[in-house]
């Protein structure tokens, strides 16, 4: 059977908010959870669903790609309905652990947070790809103490209010509830004796060196994942993973469109009247750019294949100039002298040298004698 839309699933519509769909799904996993419903496949059944929407909705990257190609561009990264996906730890993330310590017991360790680090590249490095170290601050897992966060020689004790649960039952109206012990936290255990070098909370801040393979192609806003290199998890749990945010900086000649680049390209008063052959630069040299005879400014010239390769498409970009002609300055005297003398042999010959001179002063007039008239 065909999956419903996560956002139909969820009762929301598309531009639903993130509080939006957490309370959505708040109401929908009280309603089926397996606790409340026990013996009841249909309602397990709408809970998985209700989570499987969660899951993706609640997730910025998961949910852009899920707006655009819908579930083919989830499913192979999605938990799916039948994949065994753990249900309880994405109700946790919304009621706490009242309800998913009772199903699936209590859990020794939880995995690291997720990192972010900005990285800056120049152009040339976003478009041919680089292989670069970055230095970040992240949880790593106490030596000392292999993360158990007691002394050298011992060990945490069970907690006496839980047993080692982690865990202690509230009776709660007609059903009892499973919540999270506020003696240990929830960590079953307490330290007598804490390691000097963590202090009980058996991780360490470091700096750790890593290199970063930069992929052709990374654009502005672009993210690379490390996995397994973001913060140590609490109790000896895996680590997050660390996410490199990319931007690129503002380069001196070239601006990116895409897999294009652009550039603008000053020419000379003569070189636009009479044409000629100029080098322009493109990211992998030099290369000749014929300007044909009367070029006006802004006249823009295609060179294929000069562009931008793309991490999400094949192919390479085109480099597009755009001619700019410069109006000659700090004149001398002679040279102002041959320019009056030329400007007067234009004149004399009518208006066929600027044609778009010409029509835009008939513009102007038309559009005066409409107020005269």
């Amino acid at each position: 059977m065909a999956k419903r839309d996560y956002y139909e699933v969820l009762g929301l519509e598309r531009g639903a908010s993130s509080d939006d769909v957490k309370k959505a799904y708040r109401r929908l996993a009280m309603k089926y959870h397996p606790d409340r419903n026990e013996g009841d496949a249909s309602a397990e059944d709408k809970f998985k669903e209700a989570s499987e929407a969660y899951e993706i909705l609640s997730d910025d990257e998961k949910r852009q790609a899920y707006d655009r190609f819908g579930h083919a561009a989830v499913d192979g990264g999605g938990m799916g309905m039948g994949d065994g996906g753990n249900f309880s730890d994405i109700f946790s993330d919304v009621f706490g652990d009242i309800f998913g310590a009772a199903r699936g017991g209590r859990r020794a360790s939880r995995r690291g947070a997720d990192l972010r680090y900005n990285l800056s590249l120049d152009l040339e490095q976003a478009v041919h790809g680089d292989t670069v170290e970055v230095r970040v601050p992240v949880l790593t897992m106490c030596d000392d103490c292999g993360g158990s966060g007691a002394a050298a020689g011992t060990s945490p004790s069970t907690c006496p209010q839980c047993n080692g649960q982690g865990q202690i039952r509230v009776a709660q109206g007609f059903f009892s509830l499973q919540q999270t012990c506020p003696q240990c936290r929830g960590a079953g255990t307490f330290i007598a004796n804490p390691c000097r070098t963590c202090s009980g909370g058996g991780r360490v801040e470091r700096r750790k060196t890593l290199s970063v393979n930069i992929p052709a192609g990374v654009d502005e806003g672009d993210r690379i994942r490390l996995s397994g290199e973001g913060e140590a998890g609490p109790n000896g749990g895996t680590p997050g993973d660390l996410y490199v945010q990319v931007s690129v900086r503002e380069h001196p000649i070239f601006s990116r469109d895409g897999m294009n680049l652009l550039c603008d390209v000053p020419i000379s008063f003569m070189q636009a009247a009479l044409g000629g052959e100029i080098e322009v630069p493109t990211l992998d040299g030099r290369i000749k750019l014929r300007i044909p005879a009367e070029t006006q400014t802004h006249k823009m010239f295609r060179l294929r294949g000069k562009g931008a390769t793309s991490v999400r498409r094949s192919g390479t970009g085109d480099l597009i100039c755009r001619t700019v002609v410069e109006t000659p300055v700090r004149l001398t005297d002679a040279q102002k002298s041959l320019l009056h003398e030329f400007g007067r042999s234009l004149e004399e010959s009518g208006s066929e040298h600027s044609p778009k001179g010409t029509s835009w002063i008939e513009s102007v007039k038309h559009f005066f004698d409409r107020f005269t008239n």
